[in-house]
């Protein structure tokens, strides 16, 4: 089995998705602005967030309701596997593509990144559900359920340099996502894989980063061993968003937590063999 998966766009033959497997959880009720967590220590501002109508337009396909979680506690990073070198204007249109392979040759009901963050640090909203809601993503098989995907926009295997306007913009978007429910970008969290595709057995507790990467839920070679690398930074960058004090260091991770969310439980699902590589 191919460590990235190609997205299908016969255009875009470079592109190469990374995201695995559709699973979806019960969906749950808008919740009133008075009751979201925002009394949480440790809050980040939110940051500015394209939405999909600017980049997808006439583009979309009918689909599906999207699915929820009740809430999220980790975040996966991811790359696209793309060229690296195009002008930042053109990352709409790059995005229209990916979101075209997936839902086209793919059949997929949606592009499976939550967020896609491009190498001039401006955010992306992905799948569709709502930016402040725990949607349910298509990026993480085994772990897509009370997390978030965040792609940056290109290829960043060994050597290959992470512009720092894009990892600004992963952590401040990981420190918002996570400042949502007080969990610290350098805490570990623990989740419960519900596919045996990914690096755990289906039902497996997994003590997993709450600031991922992707080939630490899967077996793959994304993010890329370059962004991969620069997670320890990223995660550091976003605890000082969080307003929080340096230390404890990486490695004491629910003792860096404001609190121990516990497992997150979802049973397999029949989407996730269907969806799967």
């Amino acid at each position: 089995m191919p460590l990235g998966c190609l997205p299908g766009v016969a255009a875009v033959v470079a592109l190469v998705l990374c995201a695995h497997g559709v699973e979806h959880a019960a969906e749950t009720g808008a919740r009133p602005a008075t009751q979201r967590p925002a009394a949480t220590p440790y809050a980040a501002p939110r940051p500015h967030i394209v939405p999909r109508s600017q980049w997808l337009g006439d583009a979309a396909r009918k689909q599906p309701r999207p699915r929820y979680d009740d809430r999220v506690v980790a975040v996966f990073v991811h790359h696209t596997d793309s060229p690296n070198g195009y002008d930042c204007a053109d990352a709409p249109r790059i995005l229209r593509d990916l979101y075209t392979g997936q839902t086209g040759t793919r059949d997929w009901d949606d592009i499976g990144y939550n967020f896609v963050v491009d190498r001039c640090g401006t955010v992306y909203e992905g799948r569709a559900g709502g930016v402040e809601r725990a949607v349910t993503g298509a990026h993480t098989q085994g772990f897509n359920h009370g997390t978030t995907g965040i792609a940056a926009l290109g290829t960043f295997t060994a050597g290959m340099p992470v512009p720092r306007a894009m990892i600004h913009a992963i952590a401040a978007l990981s420190a918002w996502k996570l400042g949502l429910t007080g969990t610290d970008p350098r805490a570990s969290v623990r989740l419960v894989s519900s596919n045996g595709l990914s690096r755990y057995a289906a039902g497996t507790t997994a003590e997993l980063p709450a600031l991922a990467g992707h080939n630490d839920g899967y077996m793959t070679s994304c993010p890329g061993a370059a962004l991969h690398a620069r997670l320890p930074e990223i995660r550091q960058l976003a605890a000082r968003l969080q307003g929080r004090p340096p230390g404890p260091q990486e490695g004491h991770s629910r003792r860096a937590g404001s609190s121990d969310p516990g497992a997150l439980r979802s049973p397999p699902q029949a989407a996730d063999r269907r969806w799967g590589p």
